[in-house]
């Protein structure tokens, strides 16, 4: 498995939505990371060394991805996977938590912070889906494959060809050299290893959509944690346009931080850059 040393971490619990795993760094308080569609908790793995000495890190592998098994009654939806963020929540006693999303990660932390603001400390939003842009346009292809039943039953090739699965995460790195073998097995096997996982990934993908984060947009703009946005200049999946949305939308938001030259990856691969804002984020917040 990749990088042992981050698994050694590893902890379960058992929620409503399922037994759920994930890797718990660091003590103070609470600090839940939530991933994207087709990653896991790995993407935290530079992340969070570099801000346990201040906050108890959790970072979550939702139900079909990483170590997380989905339960066959269990939506694979955006407003599902928050109500597994709110199980978590409740089952590890954690109270207030800051909050921090990425990807699909950071609508599914939008829809549950709209839902639990009380629950929220903090909420920091990288390059995700928002508003109405989930899907992003540069999924579309794979949205459509999904919804005419065709992504399950290319999984077994996709998997089987190591260059073909690299190229899944690929436009998302700006260095490749961060996109190991490793961690490509690590984020694709759970998903689509098998036809079983296959076929729920497809049910997930195909069901994407922008229902749950247009429910939430008015509890959102009533929301006023304090927000950091960090994005990605040169993300071809959330343009900048999406993080200038959300710091007009949510009350508490601060200013916008630029990653330049940034891709969508980058909380793994430029962890250095992004810890040093969330840790200010967080101080300020602890001394308001």
């Amino acid at each position: 498995m990749y990088l042992a040393g981050y698994d050694d971490h590893r902890h379960t619990v058992r929620t409503p939505s399922g037994t759920l795993s994930h890797v718990e760094i660091g003590t103070g308080p609470a600090a839940l990371f939530v991933h994207g569609v087709a990653t896991n908790a790995y993407i935290w793995h530079d992340l969070i060394p570099l801000l346990a000495d201040t906050r108890r890190c959790i970072a979550i592998d939702l139900p079909l991805h990483g170590q997380s098994p989905a339960a066959p009654e269990h939506p694979l939806t955006v407003g599902a996977f928050a109500d597994t963020l709110a199980d978590v929540c409740a089952h590890l006693s954690l109270g207030q938590v800051d909050l921090v999303g990425h990807d699909t990660g950071g609508a599914i932390a939008q829809v549950f912070a709209a839902r639990h603001p009380e629950l929220i400390r903090t909420l920091t939003l990288t390059n995700c889906e928002t508003q109405d842009n989930i899907p992003p346009a540069a999924m579309a292809a794979t949205v459509e494959a999904a919804r005419a039943g065709q992504l399950a039953a290319a999984a077994p090739d996709l998997v089987a060809d190591p260059a073909a699965a690299r190229a899944i995460f690929s436009t998302g790195y700006q260095d490749q050299r961060y996109l190991t073998p490793e961690l490509v097995d690590a984020f694709l096997q759970p998903v689509m290893g098998t036809p079983a996982a296959a076929a729920r990934f497809q049910e997930l993908v195909a069901r994407l959509g922008p229902d749950d984060l247009l429910a939430a947009e008015p509890a959102l703009r009533a929301l006023r944690a304090p927000t950091l946005i960090a994005w990605a200049t040169d993300d071809e999946f959330f343009d900048m346009k999406w993080a200038r949305w959300l710091h007009d939308a949510i009350p508490g938001a601060r200013d916008v931080v630029e990653i330049t030259g940034g891709k969508l990856f980058f909380p793994h691969e430029r962890a250095a850059e992004l810890a040093p804002h969330i840790r200010c984020h967080w101080t300020a917040a602890d001394h308001a």
